[in-house]
């Protein structure tokens, strides 16, 4: 309340008011500047502003000033916009009070705010154009756009400029709201053929400092006037000519130039001879005589028209009939330039393929068109085997059934003659397209399917979503969209894993491959074509989802499971070995013990001599009979689903040949070699049944192609029959219709008109014969009617001609019948009445009397009778009438009469419409302009356009100057209206001081003029056209004085010399100016140069002094040479210069500068310490003492270590220096400060940031990244022997540690296996095969890439990649692993188990044996010694077996092999009998090793009778 209560008490309580003061400050101040010391200037304590709580109030919210009341002074608390402000008005000032508290003290300060010149003046566009005629008179004003600009005062726009001043120059009139409008004066005449485009620049400058100024672009486009004459290239031409020479022949070109454009540049030639026969023997520009053709028009109605030269022109015309008659001059023409014509494959032979047809635009016999194929050959073969032509309709038939895949295109040329005499022919063209149907499946080139072996595509398993695992590439031999594959996806071991592109056969992955997804992935793709029926081939893909190859060996090779095997085996061997070893020992030891037991007791021998008979027990029979077997074994072989992985291959028995039609084939024959086994054993009984089913379905199908090229025989002769046997006409009949009736529209019911069933129809396999083959009508069988099948347009089919009618034949078989058909077409009125000129122009005189005639020309329809045309109209009918004359043809002449007076003033153009209408319903018409130009006579007298001019010039104006340009308009163009003026005084001098243009007007100065003798003349002009009539006017010319003096200077007093420091205002120098005119002429404003810290000013009537207006600064200039110049206000006005020299001495305000804002230095690491690394160096603008500089490192620390440590800095010099030994890879750059300080009083002083770089030394060789060399582990890359050149086989990535050009590394191949099969890329390491990759190239190819980076000296490594040339993994494992070895190992472990099984085992046998034969021996000794009645022992004899034994089994073996329908997708082989161990490599085999253990089987023996069963 008491703050409130204080305002409005200062606010009502004016006599408070203590002090008033004002400041002024230019604008744009920044924030926080200096306005004024208020305490100071109000002689105030800065004690009491505190204590009295001094605030600034203002009336309204903005604030732009700010108290300091702990300094006492105004700052400047918002920048300062005086335009924003105050805009136009002056001056600009801030008001408002400064308000105290105990006791209550009320001040009032006014800021009065300058304007700088911080705008520029500106146009609202950048760009003028004007279209000047080049007849402009001198004089000529265009007003110009203005300027603009928010600065005031000295600051405003103050003039303008016009450059090139060459043919304007610049006016301005000062406008009572002190604007000025700006004028552009042609002050020189323009010339198009000289400039036809002039560009002048305007510029707008205001008086601030520094001056500113806007341009705007003014474009002036001279437009032409008749100001040229034509010009003859020539002034003489010659020529000869023959005296024989014919009408028409050209005897010379004359050419003249005409430098106007357009309309003005136009030249008609004429020949003026008119008292000779010139006239009569040559004409100008009319051309030769044409010949007639009968074939353009048979018949011309020829008007001619006579008209005079008078004006109007009269004339009359006759029209001339001449009928034209016919030669052979025409030869036929095709109705294309050539043709082509698509036929499907597998066609029948004599299928009409598509008609050629020419036309002769000749008469009867001349006009009769016959066909010739050409003689020519196709692939070596002459085409009349592919093709023949009918000579009168000109079908093409084929005459073979074409194979689109043989030939897919060929062509012939056909020959049209005329039957004129000598007859006239031409050729055409004809290219035949076979069409291609789907007849062919795809076939899969990629990947490639041989045998059984297994393909297989390697995926990591980091593998993301979109993978590229493979690309199924087929082909299909069909086109078009029979060839168009797609690829799906018939079978997968994991359908979420694997997806195909199904337009490019790309086989992706469709989510991240896990660790859980199965190692073998078996992918089964199915190819489509698009054909109709579609035909389709299948390729299985094996993908082997791993990181390495070990992974994939796991499971698409045996190794592991035959090591188990192996491991096994030997320990069985080993273990039997033992126990048999055991066996042995014991049974020796027994026998030993028994032997010495039994060497205690007596032996007792007896012997007999009984013979022994030989006894068969009935369950034994002769092993070597070939008889039936006694017994059948029978193996039932089950496959599962995943049999698909079984190394098992079972082959069939039979013929080594055999031919065999895959179902799965892709359209190709196989002939499969079957494998030598023991099924080919020549003891082998085979019954084998095959059956070929495709036997029947070919047969068939050559059954079918016989039939129909009999059915296609005989339709072509019962065409040819029913087209040339006329005989057989039976009947006729006629229809009209109208033309232009659309497709499907019904002609008649033929069949009930001609009295037919529609059976017989459709039995006799009706057809319609037209001569010309224009099918126009068709024939619908099943309903008996004639039906429109294309567009008649009665117009196109006959022309003028009535009647128009189509001549039709219709022809039916068994028996053959031929009925002739007429249809009228009738006229309709679809066709307007056209002129054959949009637009037609007359020139009329304005005098052409009363019934003048003028031809129009007629109109044109192409309808007949009362759809043609019937009558003529002439819109508007002010000035003339429309009169028609009947001509002997039945045309009309159209005329155009006169029937009121033309007035061109009134009326220079008359546009009349011409409208033909003819006589149809509805109704249609044709429009013709008539454009009419009225020609104007001398009717009318030249006007003035002022009675009295005035003007006023200089008594110093020189001769030619330009006072006035006087104009008279006369109403008449042409001569009529052409202008001439002319001075008509005669008793006074000014014939002899002025002049005026007869035809532009234009007065001028020819003398010089007085002001003291004769202040005022009087000009009488007179115009004149060239028809006589007159008017005239006069010029009232004063003469006004001119400033013949030039201002004086005196200097009063000046100072050579000021310190930069100096305040503005200080006074230099005071001079004295003198005018000796008066008035305006005397009247002096003084001013010096632009852009100098100077100002003068006016003290006094015609004294100046000359003050300093800004800070000035000696390292800016230090010596002013001022030339101050004073010129008066006269018109023109006169000037006088003076030049004045001031020094500026130096004081210390500038700090020193460093040459560069920053500074980055490079040093080589391993440097020595105390190295000089480079220069700092800062200079300053000051002099002497004030300008030496000294150098002071600022401390601040690298990598926590002060910076001193590594650098040093020379005071004077300002040289750095390395304190220590860098090194790159330890620390590759850091930063510093270094100051630079002055000699002044006091110092100043400048830093700047220094950069030092480490720059790197070659001290480090390269690291090969990939491929890793680990251990004695061998890292291979595979080839495929398919490879091209070019094929990308691994790429060698190498890194060096060190930079630039040190860590530019080169690669290049040192050693390998064959040089002349790989390349090293010199830049990117990538090896590449540089030739085909062959069969003889080896496997295993090893290379050493040395790696080298750029350094001096150059540093290197090597790395060693090995190159397995292969197909397939078994190929890369026979070289690049160690089973082999391990085979070879286990080979010799388990021969040497067997063999020491084999010898215990035989020794174990034979001491058996030799016991038990002991034993048999003594038993039958004592049975024959103690017993008398002698059993028969039986005896075997070697070739006799047990037969019905239950052990191993006998010699006979019989196997039943059942296989499924999906059989052929297995890889079971049969195969013979080998060794126990056997590692066998297919040679078809695509990337899996088989492993294959054989039995040792009685089947081995030669003997062995078998037999086989095959279903």
């Amino acid at each position: 309340m008491r703050r409130q209560a204080t305002v409005f008490i200062f606010v009502l309580s004016i006599g408070f008011v203590l002090g008033q003061i004002s400041y002024t400050i230019p604008e744009e101040m920044a924030k926080g500047s200096l306005i004024g010391n208020i305490a100071h200037d109000l002689g105030l304590q800065i004690k009491r502003l505190t204590s009295g709580k001094a605030r600034i109030f203002t009336r309204d919210s903005d604030e732009y000033v700010e108290l300091s009341r702990e300094r006492g002074v105004l700052l400047v608390k918002e920048r300062i916009d005086r335009e924003t402000l105050c805009k136009k008005t002056t001056p600009c000032a801030l008001h408002f009070q400064i308000i105290l508290e105990n006791p209550i003290e009320f001040y009032s300060v006014a800021i009065q705010i300058t304007d700088i010149n911080d705008n520029a003046p500106s146009f609202e566009r950048s760009e003028k154009k004007f279209k000047i005629s080049e007849s402009a008179v001198i004089g000529a004003k265009f007003v110009l756009e203005r300027a603009v600009d928010l600065d005031v005062g000295m600051n405003d726009l103050k003039s303008y400029t016009l450059k090139p001043t060459e043919n304007f120059a610049l006016k301005l009139h000062n406008n009572p709201d002190g604007n000025k409008n700006v004028e552009m004066l042609l002050q020189k005449p323009l010339d198009r053929e000289k400039q036809q485009n002039i560009n002048l620049v305007l510029t707008a400058v205001d008086g601030g400092e520094p001056q500113l100024s806007g341009t705007m672009l003014i474009v002036i486009t001279v437009l032409d006037v008749n100001d040229n004459a034509p010009v003859f290239t020539q002034q003489t031409y010659k020529a000869t000519v023959t005296e024989n020479s014919p009408k028409g022949t050209v005897v010379a070109t004359i050419k003249a130039s005409d430098a106007d454009e357009g309309s003005n540049s136009k030249i008609t030639y004429t020949i003026t001879n008119t008292f000779d026969d010139v006239r009569n023997i040559f004409e100008v520009n009319e051309g030769n005589d044409s010949e007639l053709d009968r074939e353009r028009a048979s018949e011309y109605n020829i008007t001619v028209t006579c008209s005079d030269e008078g004006v109007p022109s009269l004339s009359s015309s006759v029209t001339l009939t001449l009928q034209i008659s016919d030669v052979n001059d025409n030869a036929p023409i095709f109705e294309r330039s050539s043709y082509e014509a698509c036929i499907v494959e597998n066609n029948t032979p004599g299928l009409s393929i598509f008609t050629v047809k020419a036309t002769d635009a000749d008469w009867n016999q001349n006009a009769r068109v016959s066909y010739i194929l050409e003689d020519s050959s196709v692939n070596g073969v002459p085409v009349s085997s592919y093709v023949t032509v009918s000579a009168d309709s000109g079908v093409i038939h084929a005459v073979r059934s074409f194979d689109y895949e043989q030939i897919k295109d060929f062509q012939f040329r056909v020959k049209a003659q005329d039957g004129g005499s000598p007859p006239l022919s031409s050729n055409v063209t004809v290219k035949i397209l076979i069409q291609d149907q789907n007849d062919n499946p795809p076939q899969v080139l990629y990947p490639v399917q041989t045998g059984g072996s297994v393909v297989a595509e390697m995926v990591p398993r980091s593998a993301d979503v979109g993978y590229l695992v493979t690309k199924v590439v087929a082909v299909d031999v069909d086109s078009g969209q029979n060839a168009w594959l797609s690829y799906k996806l018939q079978k997968a071991t994991d359908r979420a894993l694997f997806e195909v592109g199904l337009q490019n056969g790309e086989i992706r992955t469709i989510r991240q491959v896990t660790d859980k997804d199965a190692v073998k992935q078996r992918l089964t793709v199915i190819v489509e074509d698009n054909g109709q029926p579609s035909r389709s081939a299948t390729v299985i893909v094996n993908v082997a989802v791993a990181d390495s190859f070990p992974e994939v060996l796991l499971e698409f090779t045996d190794f592991p499971h035959d090591k188990e095997y192996n491991d096994n085996l030997t320990f069985y061997l080993v273990l039997a070995l033992a126990v048999v070893s055991f066996l042995f020992i014991t049974c020796l030891v027994v026998i030993i013990s028994v032997k010495i037991y039994r060497w205690r007791q007596s032996r007792i021998l007896y012997h007999s001599s009984l013979p022994v008979i030989p006894y068969y027990p009935p369950r034994y029979s002769d092993t070597l009979g070939t008889g039936t077997l006694p017994h059948v074994y029978n193996y039932e072989v089950c496959r599962t689903t995943d049999s698909r992985k079984s190394d098992n291959k079972f082959g069939g028995a039979g013929s080594q040949n055999v031919l065999i039609m895959d179902p799965s084939s892709t359209g190709t024959m196989q002939r499969m070699q079957s494998e030598k086994n023991i099924l080919d054993e020549p003891d082998s009984p085979v019954e084998e049944n095959v059956t070929f089913w495709n036997k029947t379905n070919l047969i068939f199908k050559e059954f079918d192609e016989d039939n129909m090229v009999d059915r296609t025989m005989r339709w072509q002769v019962l065409l040819f029959v029913s087209v040339f046997s006329l005989d057989c006409v039976a009947g006729q009949a006629a229809y009209s219709i109208p033309e232009e009736m659309s497709k499907g529209s019904l002609v008649g019911n033929i069949a009930q008109d001609l009295g037919l069933d529609v059976k017989r129809l459709q039995s006799g396999k009706a057809r319609i014969y037209t001569e010309d083959k224009a099918e126009y009508i068709e024939l619908n069988t099943d309903r008996g009617m004639l039906l429109v099948k294309e567009r008649i347009d009665r117009e196109a089919l006959c022309g003028q001609t009535t009647p128009c009618a189509l001549h039709l034949q219709i022809t039916l078989e068994d028996p053959i019948e031929f009925y002739s058909v007429n249809v009228e077409i009738k006229d309709i009125n679809d066709n307007v009445p056209t002129f054959k000129k949009e637009e037609m122009k007359f020139r009329i005189s304005e005098s052409a009397v009363i019934g003048a005639k003028f031809v129009l020309e007629r109109a044109m329809d192409l309808d007949v009778g009362v759809n043609g045309l019937q009558s003529y109209s002439l819109k508007p009918t002010d000035n003339f009438i429309l009169k028609l004359h009947n001509q002997q043809d039945g045309s009309k002449k159209v005329e155009m009469v006169l029937q009121k007076h033309l007035d061109r003033e009134a009326q220079d153009h008359i546009a009349l419409t011409l409208t033909a209408s003819d006589g149809g319903e509805p109704r249609l018409s044709g429009t013709m302009r008539v454009d009419i130009s009225v020609l104007d006579v001398n009717d009318n007298a030249p006007v003035f356009t002022q009675e009295t001019y005035k003007v006023a010039v200089m008594e110093t104006a020189p001769r030619g100057t330009i006072l006035s340009t006087v104009s008279a308009l006369d109403a008449d163009e042409g001569s009529n209206g052409k202008v001439v003026y002319s001075i008509t005084n005669t008793l006074d001098d000014v014939p002899n001081l002025f002049q005026i243009a007869e035809e532009s007007g234009v007065v001028s100065l020819i003398g010089n003029l007085d002001y003291e003798k004769t202040p005022r003349y009087e000009i009488h002009v007179q115009a004149s056209d060239d028809g006589g009539l007159t008017d005239s006017c006069k010029i009232i010319v004063e003469v006004t004085d001119t400033n013949d003096n030039k201002p004086s200077i005196n200097i009063m007093s000046k100072t050579k010399s000021i310190t930069e420091n100096c305040k503005p205002g200080t006074v230099v120098t005071i001079i004295n100016v003198q005018d000796a005119d008066s008035g305006d002429n005397g009247k002096v404003e003084c001013s010096i140069e632009e852009n100098m810290p100077f100002l003068i000013k006016s003290t006094s009537k015609k004294f100046y002094s000359l003050v300093t207006d800004s800070e000035l600064d000696r390292e800016t200039e230090s010596e002013y040479n001022i030339t101050v110049t004073c010129s008066d206000e006269g018109v023109p006005s006169l000037s006088s210069s003076v030049t004045l020299t001031l020094q500026i001495s130096d004081v210390n305000d500038n700090a020193p500068v460093f040459e560069r804002s920053s500074y980055e230095a490079h040093i080589v690491e391993n440097n020595t310490p105390g190295l000089s690394i480079f220069t700092v160096k800062a200079t300053d603008a000051d002099w002497n003492q004030n300008a030496r500089v000294s150098y002071i490192l600022e401390d601040s620390s690298v990598n926590g270590v002060p910076v001193s440590s590594y650098v040093s800095v020379s005071a004077d010099s300002g040289v750095i220096h390395a304190v220590r030994s860098f090194d790159y890879e330890q620390i590759k750059d850091f930063q510093f400060r270094v100051k630079a300080q002055d000699g002044g009083s006091p110092p100043l002083s400048s830093n700047v940031t220094v950069k030092i770089l480490i720059q790197d030394q070659n001290d480090n060789p390269p690291q090969v990244l990939y491929p890793v060399q680990t251990g004695g582990s061998m890292v291979a890359e595979m080839v495929p022997r398919s490879a091209d050149v070019g094929y990308l086989v691994t790429k060698v990535v190498a890194v060096d540690v060190d930079s630039g050009q040190n860590a530019w590394l080169s690669y290049k191949l040192q050693k390998a296996t064959d040089r002349a099969l790989f390349e090293v890329g010199l830049q990117n390491g990538e090896i590449r095969t540089i030739r085909q990759v062959t069969d003889k190239d080896a496997v295993k190819q090893r290379l050493t890439v040395i790696v080298e980076d750029n350094g001096q000296p150059s540093r290197s490594a090597t790395v060693i990649v090995n190159v397995a040339v292969a197909d397939s993994f078994p190929e890369v494992l026979l070289e690049f692993t160690d089973f082999p070895h391990d085979k070879e190992y286990n080979d010799n472990l388990t021969f040497y188990l067997v063999l020491a099984l084999a010898v215990v085992s035989f020794l174990f046998i034979t001491c058996l044996v030799v016991i038990i034969s002991v034993k048999i021996y003594r038993w039958r000794q004592s049975r024959i010694l103690y017993h008398s009645s002698l059993p028969v022992i039986p005896y075997y004899p070697p070739r006799y077996s047990d037969t019905l034994g239950t052990g191993t089994l006998p010699h006979v073996y019989n196997y039943e092999v059942c296989r499924t329908t999906d059989s052929r997708k297995s890889d079971c082989k049969f195969g013979g009998a080998c060794s126990q161990n056997m590692l066998i490599m297919d040679p078809s085999s695509t990337g899996t090793i088989q492993r294959i253990q054989s039995e040792k089987s009685i089947l081995d023996e030669p003997d062995s009778p078998l037999e086989v069963r095959r279903f």
